[in-house]
């Protein structure tokens, strides 16, 4: 049985700390039938703040569901807050970007979970949402003056990655540190250049809505594709689910991400916790127009590493997936 007080309690977090809905502010939450319950207690609280809270239940669910609002930019014109409350993130849709653009406040918050237990009712949803600010301004600092950055695990993990003109940005809950736009994952995000990665990934943390792989596998990327998935179990799953979103676009790595939430850990649980989890990075697969990339695709979803060691123009800024500070060059 669901405990009410525990996902009312996150639902406060998202619109009043996270949000900061206004009295005057009209308010849509974009959820699906699987959801339904959740999304009412985010309307109930919203309600103690503005008398405009609205719900929009999608028919689709899962990977597919953005593609209504791909087709339909302009849905949120009426409204100055939108929470995107569904299975999948919605923030790289059109409309999402539309959003943004027209200087309303968009915050990203996929439900999925693996156990069937709300992530609105998750630990992890009560990070220090000033820390992992100050955690996020200490990475960006470095990779914002670098233009290649270096990923290797213990594992085998061995990724070189390009960012010219590509400038990182964090998301931390709150709308207002994201100027307008935000997710539930804490993290420090970079729209890496799509034709440029290279390399080997080991998967060993979580395939993003699949889960935790029963062992870690090779994935092959060249010129910014995966070009080969070795076939494991945890392989084979990856390589039909990536086959169903009928998109040759899936296949680019467009974001690299670092996880900053040390509430979170990353246990295949949940698709938001995983991704966000301090210790962790992660490879964003598919579309990242919204994150500040180019490439469009019919979605987008992460593969999370535990423990890397990162370089941002051959500077160590993690290491087995701790923050340092670079000592200054001579």
């Amino acid at each position: 049985m669901q405990d009410y007080r525990k996902i009312e309690r996150g639902a406060m977090i998202v619109i009043k700390d996270w949000l900061r809905l206004k009295p005057w502010e009209k308010l849509i939450i974009v959820t699906s039938e699987n959801h339904l319950e959740e999304a009412e207690v985010l309307r109930h609280c919203a309600h103690r703040r503005t008398k405009s809270a609205d719900l929009m239940v999608v028919e689709k669910r899962g990977k597919h569901v953005g593609v209504f609002f791909d087709k339909h930019e302009n849905v949120f014109d009426d409204y100055s807050a939108v929470v995107g409350a569904t299975d999948y993130s919605l923030v790289t849709t059109k409309a999402a970007k539309r959003v943004i653009s027209r200087g309303s406040k968009f915050l990203s918050l996929p439900l999925s979970t693996n156990n069937g237990k709300s992530m609105l009712s998750y630990r992890f949803m009560g990070m220090d949402t000033k820390k992992s600010k100050m955690m996020a301004r200490i990475i960006m600092k470095y990779l914002n003056s670098s233009s290649v950055i270096r990923v290797k695990t213990g594992l085998g993990t061995d990724l070189k990655m390009y960012k010219r003109n590509r400038p990182a940005g964090f998301f931390n809950g709150v709308v207002r540190d994201g100027r307008g736009f935000s997710s539930a994952s804490i993290e420090v995000y970079v729209p890496i250049e799509e034709t440029e990665t290279e390399g080997i990934l080991i998967p060993d943390g979580s395939l993003g809505y699949i889960g935790r792989p029963d062992e870690p596998f090779r994935i092959c990327l060249e010129h910014g594709r995966i070009q080969e998935i070795e076939r494991t179990a945890a392989g084979k799953k990856l390589i039909e689910y990536m086959a169903d979103f009928k998109d040759p676009g899936i296949y680019v790595a467009s974001e690299l991400g670092i996880g900053l939430n040390s509430y979170a850990k990353c246990r295949g649980k949940c698709y938001i916790e995983d991704e966000s989890a301090y210790g962790t990075f992660h490879i964003g697969m598919g579309r990242n127009i919204a994150l500040g990339g180019v490439h469009e695709a019919n979605g987008h979803f992460d593969l999370v590493v535990h423990k890397p060691d990162i370089y941002a123009d051959n500077r160590m800024i993690m290491e087995r997936g701790k923050i340092i500070i670079p000592e200054p060059e001579v």
